[in-house]
């Protein structure tokens, strides 16, 4: 899945360490949340969207198509 993490977490001078211990993750699972290689579960996703003040979907593309109508 696609996502901003990187970018945000830069914009914020934040390392991958100092984002996961707002997390309370490994930096390896930031790692690979950042990468794509693994999606987070809900709550991590809500905890994502809480610290960086935005809503789960301005942080993650499923790549599905929006806005059918």
């Amino acid at each position: 899945m696609k996502n901003r993490l990187k970018v945000l977490r830069a914009e914020r001078d934040w390392s991958q360490a100092e984002l996961a211990a707002r997390l309370d993750v490994s930096r390896q699972a930031v790692n690979a949340i950042e990468t794509g290689k693994y999606d987070p579960s809900l709550p991590l996703a809500f905890k994502l969207a809480r610290l960086f003040d935005m809503r789960i979907e301005e942080i993650f593309d499923d790549g599905a198509e929006t806005g059918n109508g």
